[in-house]
Formats: C-alpha cells, sequence, structure tokens
C-alpha cells in the first residue's frame, strides 16, 4: 500500500467571515510537493478543516517555511479565532464491497 503524508489544518473562524476567509485561504501559486487538497467546513460557517496531501514531509515543511505561506497566513489571521494544525503519515484504507 502507498504512505501518504497528509497535513490537516482545522480552523474556528469569525462568524460570518467564510466567504472572506476562502479568499484569502487559497494560496497565490500552487505549492511544489502538494499532490492534491481539499476544504471541509461545518454546516455553521465556523470551523473550516484544510486537508492536503503531499510528496514528502520535507515538501511541506519546505511550503509551510515559504514567503508565499507567511503572506497566505497573514492575510487569513483577520478571519481567524483558533487554528489547530498537525502532519501525518497513513494508507488508504480498504473499504469492503457492499
Amino acid at each position: 500500500m502507498d504512505e501518504h503524508f497528509v497535513w490537516m489544518t482545522t480552523r474556528r473562524i469569525k462568524a460570518g467571515t467564510l466567504a472572506d476567509f476562502e479568499r484569502m485561504w487559497r494560496p497565490s501559486q500552487h505549492p511544489e510537493g502538494m499532490r492534491r487538497a481539499y476544504a471541509y467546513w461545518s454546516d455553521d460557517g465556523l470551523e473550516v478543516v484544510g486537508v492536503s496531501f503531499w510528496d514528502s514531509r520535507e515538501s511541506c515543511d519546505a511550503w509551510r517555511v515559504s514567503e508565499v505561506e507567511a503572506n497566505r497566513r497573514e492575510a487569513m489571521a483577520p478571519y481567524v479565532v483558533e487554528e489547530r494544525e498537525a502532519f501525518y503519515r497513513g494508507r488508504e484504507l480498504a473499504v469492503p464491497a457492499r
């Protein structure tokens, strides 16, 4: 099975700011080494979860310390109340056919 490298960020945002937050959330350039990314948000629009898949931990770490990422985080800051982040390694689980 293929091993995946995943960065997950959960942010609580200020009420009524989801649309503005999403505009600031998108990076100005695609991160090198990022394979794919997903965004999920709560029904009330107060929590956003970002899940990104990477070639390696090193490629993710390089993005995390980049100037582009620093600028993106600065742009998001006015909308963020709380933020949690973590890096994971894992693999896809087989789901039995019905």
